[in-house]
């Protein structure tokens, strides 16, 4: 598409030469990527590949991650099959999520290079970039506990998935503060160290104003919509985990607001 960049660069041009016609002609090409991603949604053909990435990706690394601090104990196997069956999947991809699993823990598995398949399909969804990272730390925290080879294995990923030291350190804290309001209503009143993880599920603290806190939470929900989600390829049986994740950062917030008031 280059209507966009025809008419800024046009308008650039009148306003500032051909220094303006420069910047207006990057203006348009901004407008016409934007445009052309509203009016060429992702294809039904698209959405199968990602979503064959996005299983085979997760499985595989979580059975590389249940090996990460040294043999797959019997506790992992039974945390992982149980992690399987909160997610909801159906009986075949139950029987194949296993299989990948088992050729994730295999000692001649590439974490590098099932990265690079990921990202070459699923790189431009930050959603779904996000939603691995979720899916591993997840399986990793399921003990209580971050060995130290699990996080370096995390660590690996985030790196492929584009994720700065400092966005993967805050993702993980995020992730152990939400998973806290499992299953918990909100109420009128929280203790403090309830109020501290409450911030800290939705990325913020006491300094922020009510309105970056609403901003941090609207965002939150947003990647985390099973809908949407499912909308940029990820197996439909596999969205449970984001609508619990949905409901954490709920509460959260709920509790947050609560204690402002």
């Amino acid at each position: 598409m280059v209507t966009g960049k025809i008419i800024a660069g046009t308008l650039g041009f009148m306003i500032g030469g051909f220094i303006g016609a420069g910047i207006g002609v990057y203006i348009g090409h901004q407008f016409d990527r934007g445009l052309g991603g509203f009016l060429n949604p992702i294809s039904a053909a698209e959405q199968e590949k990602i979503r064959e990435s996005f299983f085979v990706t997760v499985f595989s690394l979580l059975g590389n991650l249940a090996k990460a601090d040294g043999q797959i104990s019997k506790v992992e196997i039974a945390q992982a099959e149980a992690l399987m069956g909160n997610m909801g999947l159906n009986s075949s991809h139950r029987r194949e999520a296993i299989e990948l699993f088992k050729q994730g823990a295999k000692a001649d598995f590439s974490v590098d290079d099932a990265m690079r398949s990921f990202t070459h399909v699923c790189g431009r969804h930050n959603n779904l970039k996000r939603q691995l990272l979720n899916y591993l730390i997840s399986l990793a925290l399921a003990d209580g506990e971050l060995h130290d080879g699990e996080h370096d294995l995390l660590r690996k990923v985030a790196e492929h998935l584009g994720f700065s030291v400092a966005m993967f350190d805050q993702f993980i804290a995020m992730i152990k503060a939400q998973s806290q309001f499992k299953g918990a209503g909100s109420g009128p009143k929280a203790s403090v160290g309830q109020l501290d993880s409450a911030y800290a599920a939705l990325g913020c603290n006491k300094q922020y104003s009510d309105g970056e806190i609403k901003k941090a939470y609207r965002k939150l929900i947003s990647q985390n919509h099973p809908d949407k989600l499912i909308g940029q390829g990820m197996p439909a049986d596999m969205v449970k985990l984001a609508t619990e994740r949905t409901q954490e950062i709920q509460t959260a917030y709920e509790l947050v607001v609560n204690s402002r008031k």
